[in-house]
């Protein structure tokens, strides 16, 4: 679907695919992953629906000698119990943007803040990764009203995506 301003009916993956989401990796396989080169908009959902375990520590690189570490009481807080959507994201670049999203949670210290909680979940490797490409629209802008859709429906943001 080439609607950018289409939001999903419901957040599942059946309903992100009927927007046009597709790839549905687990980080991973994005190394082997034909993800695009172009620019657009990306999710990370979680497959299972207990309850998470939150880590102490995370595992994700130290950029700038910045620990990615926050405590599992605030984890707590941003957590959406009934959505599998973790985070929305942007890209001018997917298959970049995605790499070095993996990079990070990997332990690299790769400059990628943005859905940073997701590491810091017991088994985020499990969790799929899915795109869409928005050419001639700003990635920014898709991601910007698929972040409204999804705290109209669920009363806050995607746990992983901070509003700092």
């Amino acid at each position: 679907m080439n609607d950018f301003r289409a939001t999903p009916a419901n957040w599942t993956r059946e309903g992100l695919e009927e927007i046009g989401f597709v790839g549905w990796v687990r980080f991973g396989g994005l190394q082997a992953a034909r993800v695009p080169t172009t620019q657009g908009v990306y999710v990370v959902v979680r497959t299972s629906t207990d309850l998470p375990v939150f880590l102490d520590a995370s595992p994700a690189g130290w950029f700038k000698g910045k620990d990615p570490t926050v405590l599992p009481a605030t984890l707590h807080a941003e957590w959406v119990s009934s959505a599998s959507v973790m985070y929305v994201g942007k890209a001018t670049n997917l298959r970049n943007r995605l790499s070095s999203y993996r990079r990070h949670g990997g332990g690299e210290p790769v400059g990628h803040a943005g859905g940073r909680y997701i590491w810091q979940v017991a088994g985020s490797e499990q969790y799929l990764v899915a795109w869409k490409e928005t050419p001639g629209e700003d990635p920014g802008g898709v991601e910007t009203r698929l972040i409204a859709a999804f705290t109209r429906d669920y009363g806050s943001r995607p746990f992983a995506n901070l509003t700092d």
